[in-house]
Protein backbone atom coordinates (compact mmCIF):
# COMPACT_ATOMS: atom_id res chain seq x y z
CA UNK A 1 0.00 0.00 0.00
CA UNK A 2 1.43 3.36 -1.05
CA UNK A 3 1.32 6.54 1.02
CA UNK A 4 -1.70 7.97 -0.80
CA UNK A 5 -3.79 4.84 -0.26
CA UNK A 6 -2.83 4.79 3.46
CA UNK A 7 -4.09 8.33 4.12
CA UNK A 8 -7.26 7.63 2.13
CA UNK A 9 -8.07 4.55 4.24
CA UNK A 10 -7.47 6.42 7.51
CA UNK A 11 -9.67 9.29 6.32
CA UNK A 12 -12.48 6.86 5.52
CA UNK A 13 -12.30 5.38 9.01
CA UNK A 14 -12.47 8.77 10.69
CA UNK A 15 -15.27 9.86 8.42
CA UNK A 16 -17.73 8.34 10.88
CA UNK A 17 -19.59 10.78 13.13
CA UNK A 18 -17.35 10.69 16.17
CA UNK A 19 -19.59 12.95 18.23
CA UNK A 20 -22.51 10.52 17.86
CA UNK A 21 -20.19 7.71 18.95
CA UNK A 22 -19.38 9.59 22.14
CA UNK A 23 -23.10 10.10 22.84
CA UNK A 24 -23.76 6.41 22.21
CA UNK A 25 -20.94 5.34 24.52
CA UNK A 26 -22.14 7.69 27.25
CA UNK A 27 -25.60 6.15 26.93
CA UNK A 28 -24.11 2.74 27.72
CA UNK A 29 -22.17 4.27 30.61
CA UNK A 30 -25.35 5.80 32.07
CA UNK A 31 -27.20 2.51 31.59
CA UNK A 32 -24.41 0.56 33.30
CA UNK A 33 -24.25 2.77 36.37
CA UNK A 34 -28.03 3.12 36.60
CA UNK A 35 -29.07 -0.51 36.26
CA UNK A 36 -26.06 -2.85 36.31
CA UNK A 37 -23.23 -1.50 38.51
CA UNK A 38 -23.23 -3.29 41.88
CA UNK A 39 -23.29 -1.07 44.94
CA UNK A 40 -20.34 -1.74 47.23
CA UNK A 41 -20.64 -0.87 50.92
CA UNK A 42 -17.56 -0.33 53.09
CA UNK A 43 -17.28 -1.20 56.78
CA UNK A 44 -14.35 0.55 58.49
CA UNK A 45 -12.54 -0.29 61.70
CA UNK A 46 -9.28 0.63 63.44
CA UNK A 47 -7.18 -1.92 65.32
CA UNK A 48 -3.83 -2.12 67.04
CA UNK A 49 -1.71 -4.60 69.00
CA UNK A 50 -0.76 -3.83 72.60
CA UNK A 51 1.66 -5.76 74.77
CA UNK A 52 0.49 -6.45 78.32
CA UNK A 53 3.63 -8.23 79.58
CA UNK A 54 5.93 -6.40 81.95
CA UNK A 55 9.67 -6.40 81.67
CA UNK A 56 10.22 -5.31 85.27
CA UNK A 57 10.04 -8.85 86.59
CA UNK A 58 12.60 -10.24 84.17
CA UNK A 59 15.04 -7.38 84.66
CA UNK A 60 14.96 -7.83 88.42
CA UNK A 61 15.96 -11.48 88.13
CA UNK A 62 19.42 -10.81 86.80
CA UNK A 63 21.20 -12.69 84.05
CA UNK A 64 19.34 -15.98 84.24
CA UNK A 65 15.97 -14.23 84.49
CA UNK A 66 16.71 -12.13 81.43
CA UNK A 67 17.70 -15.28 79.58
CA UNK A 68 14.50 -17.24 80.07
CA UNK A 69 11.87 -14.52 80.53
CA UNK A 70 9.80 -13.68 77.45
CA UNK A 71 10.61 -10.47 75.63
CA UNK A 72 8.46 -8.12 73.61
CA UNK A 73 8.34 -7.88 69.85
CA UNK A 74 8.46 -4.53 68.13
CA UNK A 75 4.95 -3.10 67.67
CA UNK A 76 5.57 -2.41 63.96
CA UNK A 77 6.42 -6.06 63.45
CA UNK A 78 3.19 -7.10 65.20
CA UNK A 79 1.16 -4.86 62.90
CA UNK A 80 3.00 -6.17 59.83
CA UNK A 81 2.32 -9.78 60.82
CA UNK A 82 -1.35 -9.02 61.41
CA UNK A 83 -1.67 -7.10 58.15
CA UNK A 84 -0.18 -9.99 56.21
CA UNK A 85 -2.41 -12.51 57.96
CA UNK A 86 -5.64 -10.60 57.28
CA UNK A 87 -5.05 -10.69 53.51
CA UNK A 88 -3.64 -14.23 53.48
CA UNK A 89 -5.10 -17.43 52.08
CA UNK A 90 -5.29 -18.88 55.59
CA UNK A 91 -7.64 -16.11 56.69
CA UNK A 92 -9.72 -16.57 53.54
CA UNK A 93 -10.13 -20.30 54.20
CA UNK A 94 -11.19 -19.64 57.79
CA UNK A 95 -13.74 -17.05 56.67
CA UNK A 96 -15.11 -19.44 54.07
CA UNK A 97 -15.56 -22.15 56.71
CA UNK A 98 -17.05 -19.77 59.26
CA UNK A 99 -19.36 -17.46 57.27
CA UNK A 100 -19.24 -18.91 53.74
CA UNK A 101 -17.61 -15.82 52.27
CA UNK A 102 -17.41 -17.35 48.79
CA UNK A 103 -21.16 -17.83 48.65
CA UNK A 104 -21.64 -14.25 49.84
CA UNK A 105 -19.50 -12.95 47.00
CA UNK A 106 -21.16 -15.22 44.44
CA UNK A 107 -24.60 -13.77 45.26
CA UNK A 108 -23.75 -10.74 43.07
CA UNK A 109 -24.21 -11.91 39.49
CA UNK A 110 -25.39 -8.88 37.54
CA UNK A 111 -22.22 -6.77 37.46
CA UNK A 112 -19.73 -8.80 35.46
CA UNK A 113 -16.84 -6.53 36.44
CA UNK A 114 -17.27 -7.47 40.12
CA UNK A 115 -18.54 -10.99 39.85
CA UNK A 116 -17.00 -14.11 41.36
CA UNK A 117 -17.76 -17.25 39.38
CA UNK A 118 -18.30 -20.66 40.91
CA UNK A 119 -15.54 -22.23 38.85
CA UNK A 120 -12.96 -19.53 39.61
CA UNK A 121 -9.67 -20.91 40.89
CA UNK A 122 -8.38 -20.46 44.41
CA UNK A 123 -5.89 -17.87 43.16
CA UNK A 124 -8.68 -15.80 41.53
CA UNK A 125 -10.78 -16.14 44.67
CA UNK A 126 -7.87 -14.84 46.79
CA UNK A 127 -7.28 -11.94 44.39
CA UNK A 128 -10.99 -11.08 44.49
CA UNK A 129 -10.90 -11.14 48.32
CA UNK A 130 -7.78 -8.98 48.50
CA UNK A 131 -9.44 -6.43 46.22
CA UNK A 132 -12.42 -6.28 48.60
CA UNK A 133 -10.38 -6.13 51.85
CA UNK A 134 -7.86 -3.34 52.27
CA UNK A 135 -5.54 -2.99 55.27
CA UNK A 136 -3.94 0.44 55.54
CA UNK A 137 -1.05 0.84 57.99
CA UNK A 138 -1.12 4.09 59.91
CA UNK A 139 0.90 5.34 62.89
CA UNK A 140 0.70 2.58 65.49
CA UNK A 141 -2.52 1.06 64.11
CA UNK A 142 -4.23 -0.54 61.12
CA UNK A 143 -7.26 0.76 59.24
CA UNK A 144 -9.41 -2.07 57.94
CA UNK A 145 -11.76 -1.38 55.01
CA UNK A 146 -14.03 -4.26 54.01
CA UNK A 147 -16.25 -4.07 50.92
CA UNK A 148 -19.50 -5.92 50.64
CA UNK A 149 -22.40 -5.92 48.20
CA UNK A 150 -24.77 -5.09 51.05
CA UNK A 151 -24.39 -3.38 54.43
CA UNK A 152 -25.00 -6.67 56.23
CA UNK A 153 -22.37 -8.45 54.15
CA UNK A 154 -19.69 -5.80 54.75
CA UNK A 155 -20.37 -5.72 58.49
CA UNK A 156 -20.47 -9.52 58.76
CA UNK A 157 -17.14 -10.02 56.98
CA UNK A 158 -15.45 -7.20 58.91
CA UNK A 159 -16.60 -8.59 62.27
CA UNK A 160 -15.43 -12.09 61.38
CA UNK A 161 -12.01 -10.75 60.33
CA UNK A 162 -11.58 -8.97 63.67
CA UNK A 163 -12.55 -12.10 65.61
CA UNK A 164 -10.06 -14.24 63.72
CA UNK A 165 -7.38 -11.54 64.02
CA UNK A 166 -7.74 -11.58 67.80
CA UNK A 167 -7.36 -15.37 67.81
CA UNK A 168 -4.27 -15.04 65.64
CA UNK A 169 -2.65 -12.46 67.93
CA UNK A 170 -3.44 -14.52 71.01
CA UNK A 171 -2.20 -17.77 69.48
CA UNK A 172 1.08 -16.27 68.29
CA UNK A 173 1.59 -14.69 71.70
CA UNK A 174 0.72 -17.86 73.62
CA UNK A 175 2.84 -20.01 71.34
CA UNK A 176 5.84 -17.84 72.13
CA UNK A 177 4.98 -17.99 75.83
CA UNK A 178 4.69 -21.80 75.71
CA UNK A 179 8.10 -22.06 74.08
CA UNK A 180 9.57 -19.81 76.75
CA UNK A 181 7.82 -21.84 79.46
CA UNK A 182 9.19 -25.09 78.07
CA UNK A 183 12.70 -23.67 78.03
CA UNK A 184 12.26 -22.29 81.58
CA UNK A 185 11.04 -25.69 82.78
CA UNK A 186 14.03 -27.43 81.21
CA UNK A 187 16.41 -24.99 82.90
CA UNK A 188 14.58 -25.41 86.21
CA UNK A 189 14.93 -29.20 86.11
CA UNK A 190 18.61 -28.87 85.24
CA UNK A 191 19.39 -26.50 88.12
CA UNK A 192 17.24 -28.53 90.52
CA UNK A 193 19.20 -31.70 89.68
CA UNK A 194 22.49 -29.84 90.09
CA UNK A 195 21.39 -28.52 93.47
CA UNK A 196 20.23 -31.93 94.64
CA UNK A 197 23.46 -33.53 93.47
CA UNK A 198 25.62 -31.00 95.31
CA UNK A 199 23.54 -31.43 98.49
CA UNK A 200 23.86 -35.23 98.26
CA UNK A 201 27.64 -34.94 97.95
CA UNK A 202 27.79 -32.68 100.99
CA UNK A 203 25.63 -35.01 103.11
CA UNK A 204 27.62 -38.05 102.00
CA UNK A 205 30.84 -36.30 102.99
CA UNK A 206 29.45 -35.49 106.44
CA UNK A 207 28.26 -39.06 106.97
CA UNK A 208 31.53 -40.64 105.83
CA UNK A 209 33.71 -38.51 108.15
CA UNK A 210 31.28 -38.22 111.04
CA UNK A 211 31.40 -34.43 111.20
CA UNK A 212 28.69 -31.88 110.58
CA UNK A 213 30.99 -28.95 109.83
CA UNK A 214 34.78 -29.52 109.83
CA UNK A 215 35.34 -25.77 109.79
CA UNK A 216 33.50 -25.32 113.07
CA UNK A 217 35.18 -28.46 114.42
CA UNK A 218 38.58 -27.06 113.52
CA UNK A 219 37.74 -23.75 115.16
CA UNK A 220 36.50 -25.54 118.27
CA UNK A 221 39.65 -27.66 118.55
CA UNK A 222 41.87 -24.68 117.87
CA UNK A 223 40.12 -22.86 120.69
CA UNK A 224 40.52 -25.94 122.88
CA UNK A 225 44.27 -26.22 122.21
CA UNK A 226 44.69 -22.50 122.87
CA UNK A 227 42.94 -22.97 126.22
CA UNK A 228 45.19 -25.93 127.01
CA UNK A 229 48.30 -23.93 126.18
CA UNK A 230 47.08 -21.18 128.47
CA UNK A 231 46.48 -23.73 131.25
CA UNK A 232 49.98 -25.23 130.78
CA UNK A 233 51.58 -21.79 130.90
CA UNK A 234 49.61 -20.97 134.05
CA UNK A 235 50.64 -24.22 135.77
CA UNK A 236 54.29 -23.80 134.75
CA UNK A 237 54.28 -20.35 136.27
CA UNK A 238 52.70 -21.79 139.37
CA UNK A 239 55.37 -24.53 139.48
CA UNK A 240 58.15 -21.97 139.17
CA UNK A 241 56.71 -19.94 142.01
CA UNK A 242 56.27 -22.95 144.33
CA UNK A 243 59.83 -24.17 143.80
CA UNK A 244 61.06 -21.00 145.42
CA UNK A 245 59.75 -22.04 148.80
CA UNK A 246 59.01 -25.80 148.56
CA UNK A 247 61.38 -28.72 148.09
CA UNK A 248 61.43 -30.39 144.65
CA UNK A 249 60.26 -33.70 146.07
CA UNK A 250 57.28 -32.16 147.83
CA UNK A 251 53.96 -33.86 146.92
CA UNK A 252 52.48 -30.59 145.63
CA UNK A 253 55.29 -30.15 143.10
CA UNK A 254 55.19 -33.78 142.03
CA UNK A 255 51.48 -33.54 141.39
CA UNK A 256 51.82 -30.25 139.54
CA UNK A 257 54.59 -31.63 137.33
CA UNK A 258 52.44 -34.67 136.50
CA UNK A 259 49.54 -32.40 135.50
CA UNK A 260 51.81 -30.34 133.27
CA UNK A 261 53.15 -33.44 131.54
CA UNK A 262 49.62 -34.81 131.01
CA UNK A 263 48.43 -31.52 129.59
CA UNK A 264 51.35 -31.36 127.16
CA UNK A 265 50.69 -34.89 125.99
CA UNK A 266 47.02 -34.11 125.44
CA UNK A 267 47.94 -30.89 123.66
CA UNK A 268 50.22 -32.77 121.28
CA UNK A 269 47.46 -35.25 120.45
CA UNK A 270 45.00 -32.44 119.72
CA UNK A 271 47.49 -30.70 117.43
CA UNK A 272 48.03 -33.93 115.54
CA UNK A 273 44.31 -34.18 114.93
CA UNK A 274 44.16 -30.70 113.45
CA UNK A 275 47.39 -30.51 111.47
CA UNK A 276 49.48 -33.35 110.16
CA UNK A 277 51.88 -34.06 107.33
CA UNK A 278 49.52 -36.84 106.24
CA UNK A 279 46.54 -35.59 104.20
CA UNK A 280 44.32 -38.60 104.90
CA UNK A 281 41.68 -38.17 107.57
CA UNK A 282 43.12 -34.95 109.04
CA UNK A 283 40.85 -32.14 110.08
CA UNK A 284 42.53 -29.44 108.04
CA UNK A 285 42.06 -31.43 104.83
CA UNK A 286 38.49 -32.26 105.79
CA UNK A 287 37.80 -28.58 106.32
CA UNK A 288 39.22 -27.72 102.89
CA UNK A 289 37.14 -30.38 101.14
CA UNK A 290 34.04 -29.40 103.09
CA UNK A 291 34.47 -25.74 102.16
CA UNK A 292 34.68 -26.64 98.47
CA UNK A 293 31.51 -28.74 98.64
CA UNK A 294 29.71 -26.02 100.60
CA UNK A 295 30.54 -23.36 97.98
CA UNK A 296 29.29 -25.63 95.18
CA UNK A 297 26.07 -26.35 97.08
CA UNK A 298 25.53 -22.65 97.83
CA UNK A 299 26.02 -21.66 94.18
CA UNK A 300 23.68 -24.44 93.00
CA UNK A 301 21.06 -23.33 95.52
CA UNK A 302 21.16 -19.71 94.28
CA UNK A 303 20.95 -20.82 90.64
CA UNK A 304 18.00 -23.09 91.46
CA UNK A 305 16.21 -20.30 93.35
CA UNK A 306 16.64 -17.91 90.41
CA UNK A 307 15.45 -20.54 87.93
CA UNK A 308 12.40 -21.27 90.08
CA UNK A 309 11.49 -17.57 90.28
CA UNK A 310 11.93 -17.17 86.52
CA UNK A 311 9.81 -20.24 85.86
CA UNK A 312 6.97 -18.86 87.98
CA UNK A 313 7.16 -15.51 86.20
CA UNK A 314 7.11 -17.17 82.79
CA UNK A 315 4.23 -19.44 83.84
CA UNK A 316 2.10 -16.46 84.85
CA UNK A 317 2.87 -14.72 81.55
CA UNK A 318 1.89 -17.86 79.66
CA UNK A 319 -1.48 -18.02 81.40
CA UNK A 320 -2.56 -14.47 80.65
CA UNK A 321 -2.71 -12.88 77.19
CA UNK A 322 0.70 -11.34 76.63
CA UNK A 323 -0.48 -9.42 73.56
CA UNK A 324 -3.95 -8.09 72.92
CA UNK A 325 -5.78 -6.97 69.82
CA UNK A 326 -7.09 -3.50 70.66
CA UNK A 327 -10.16 -2.44 68.67
CA UNK A 328 -9.94 1.34 68.53
CA UNK A 329 -13.09 1.52 66.41
CA UNK A 330 -15.52 -1.34 65.96
CA UNK A 331 -16.66 -2.22 62.43
CA UNK A 332 -19.11 0.35 61.15
CA UNK A 333 -22.49 -0.59 59.70
CA UNK A 334 -22.60 1.34 56.41
CA UNK A 335 -25.77 3.26 55.63
CA UNK A 336 -25.00 4.10 52.01
CA UNK A 337 -22.86 2.67 49.23
CA UNK A 338 -19.32 3.98 49.04
CA UNK A 339 -18.64 2.54 45.59
CA UNK A 340 -19.15 3.07 42.74
CA UNK A 341 -18.89 6.84 42.72
CA UNK A 342 -21.36 7.16 39.91
CA UNK A 343 -21.35 10.91 39.30
CA UNK A 344 -17.56 11.09 39.51
CA UNK A 345 -17.07 8.13 37.20
CA UNK A 346 -19.60 9.37 34.64
CA UNK A 347 -18.01 12.82 34.50
CA UNK A 348 -14.54 11.30 34.26
CA UNK A 349 -15.54 8.99 31.39
CA UNK A 350 -17.26 11.87 29.58
CA UNK A 351 -14.12 14.01 29.87
CA UNK A 352 -11.95 11.19 28.58
CA UNK A 353 -14.27 10.50 25.63
CA UNK A 354 -14.46 14.20 24.83
CA UNK A 355 -10.68 14.43 24.79
CA UNK A 356 -10.55 11.39 22.56
CA UNK A 357 -13.16 12.99 20.29
CA UNK A 358 -11.04 16.15 20.08
CA UNK A 359 -7.92 14.17 19.25
CA UNK A 360 -9.74 12.27 16.52
CA UNK A 361 -11.08 15.52 15.04
CA UNK A 362 -7.55 16.89 15.03
CA UNK A 363 -6.26 13.78 13.28
CA UNK A 364 -9.08 14.03 10.73
CA UNK A 365 -8.22 17.66 10.02
CA UNK A 366 -4.56 16.76 9.46
CA UNK A 367 -5.58 14.01 7.04
CA UNK A 368 -7.84 16.40 5.13
CA UNK A 369 -4.91 18.82 4.77
CA UNK A 370 -2.67 16.05 3.44
CA UNK A 371 -5.30 15.21 0.85
CA UNK A 372 -4.55 18.36 -1.11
Amino acid sequence: MNKKNFWQSLRDILALNTYKSVILLMFFVFFYYAFIAADRYVSESYISVRSSSSQDSSSSLGGLGALISPGTVNSNEDLLYLKTYITSLDMLKILDERIGIRKLYEEQKLDLFFRLYEDDSQENFLKFYQDRVKVIEETGMLKLEVEGFSPEQAYKISTAILDESEKFVNEVSHKSAREQLKFAETELIKYRDDYQSSRDKLIKFQNEHGVFDPLQEAERRASFTSQMEADIAKKEAQLLAMRSYINDDAPQLVTLRAEIVALKEQLEKEKQKVVSSSTIGKLNNLASDFQKLSIEASFAEKAYTTALTSFETTRVDAIRKIKNLVVLQSPTYPQSATYPRKAYNIITIFVILSLAFGVLKLVKTIIEEHKY
